[in-house]
């Protein structure tokens, strides 16, 4: 009997008769992966020290403007523009051709315009407007970022193969080297019509699907997104998206080297003050190796490696949501990271979603507190 991928590679089980495919038959564009995050922040001297111990590198810098990049070639990671409060504004993502672009504004009713950034120079872009409300920008650059210098990996001895003797193992305390950005996870009270919107406008197909405990008739709750490059394997999930009372961005993830890229680099952080949210650990969904960390300015990000690569062949895993369904190993996962931390604000967005037209229910609050505390 041959494997699928619901047989201990991804997920416990595939879709069952009638349930949502996971990706569009005709959509407008496929696009082929994040470009970078956008945001904004009173204080850009304050974001670089926090990016520079992160581990980014600085791509541009103006007064208004922060570009933040990794080692690798390609486009910048994250921009941060002054602002007067602290907010995330959206996600850019690539597009495969600049013909994509025409295509896509017309089938939105948008323009192609000149992107005008710092880090992107000869760029163009249309810019949408999500289900959810995040502005969404696609790009594609006439220029690429030149590769920096990576962080190598360690030498192991693996058993009965030992590739290092006569050599000690000393790891620098350094930041983690960014080598991209890997994915970004976002909250809505609108996850069916974010999704579809995804599939249908940007090409995107899922991974894996994740459903409320006794609840899967009413469809899933949360989709780990990957781009479809065909058979050329893609990250397990460039964009994941939940359902929730609130309506933003969870976090962002950053791939480093390896296993002790992420150690060391967040005994360099946590001497510097910084507070961990959770990890280190392995997830599930993906596999990555993790370790989440937030900034001065509450945003949570991730330093991962070794995560699951999937072709367009692989069909969307099903699992139920739980908390205990997060990772394979690692330290019990923290309120601070499932965002449970009781406060005024979530209080406000709960009553918020449950007086608005959305899909938040008092069935679907129920299912999700029980996930979390599962």
């Amino acid at each position: 009997m041959s494997k699928t991928a619901h047989q201990d590679l991804h997920s416990e089980r595939g879709a069952l008769r009638g349930e949502h495919p996971g990706r569009s038959r005709n959509p407008v564009i496929k696009v082929a992966d994040l470009a970078w995050l956008e945001f904004e922040k009173p204080d850009l001297d304050r974001a670089e020290v926090f990016a520079r111990d992160f581990g980014f590198a600085i791509a541009a810098r103006t007064e208004r403007e922060l570009w933040l990049r990794g080692t690798f070639a390609g486009s910048p990671c994250m921009v941060i523009r002054k602002g007067r409060t602290s907010r995330f504004i959206g996600p850019a993502f690539r597009a495969a051709e600049r013909a994509d672009l025409d295509r896509l504004a017309r089938a939105t009713g948008t323009a192609v315009r000149a992107a005008e950034e710092a880090a992107a120079p000869g760029g163009r872009t249309v810019d949408l407007l999500d289900p959810s409300g995040f502005p969404v920008r696609v790009v594609h650059c006439a220029e690429e970022l030149p590769a920096l210098p990576g962080q190598l990996p360690l030498t192991l001895n693996f058993g009965t193969r030992p590739a290092r003797v006569d050599v000690t193992q000393r790891p620098p305390r350094e930041p983690s080297r960014i080598q991209r950005l890997g994915h970004v996870v976002l909250e809505t009270r609108v996850f069916a019509r974010a999704l579809d919107w995804y599939l249908e406008t940007l090409g995107m197909i899922v991974s894996d699907f994740l459903f409320l405990d006794g609840q899967r008739e009413r469809g899933p709750t949360m989709a780990f997104l990957r781009c479809d490059r065909g058979s050329l394997a893609v990250d397990h999930h460039t964009l994941a998206m939940h359902l929730g009372p609130g309506t933003g961005y969870v976090h962002s993830a950053y791939q480093v080297t390896d296993l002790d890229a992420i150690a060391a680099g967040g005994e360099y952080l946590a001497e510097r003050g910084y507070r961990r949210s959770w990890g280190i650990g392995r997830h599930i969904q993906g596999s990555q190796l993790f370790d989440y960390w937030r900034d001065p300015d509450h945003f949570m990000l991730e330093h991962y490696a070794d995560g699951d690569l999937f072709s367009c062949d692989v069909e969307p895993g099903w699992a139920p949501m739980s908390a205990s369904g997060l990772a394979q190993w690692g330290p019990p996962v923290t309120r601070d990271f499932l965002g449970a931390s009781p406060s005024p604000a979530r209080v406000r967005e709960v009553l918020q979603a449950l007086r608005g037209d959305n899909e938040l229910d008092p069935a679907r609050l129920l299912g999700l507190l029980k996930a979390m505390n599962s």
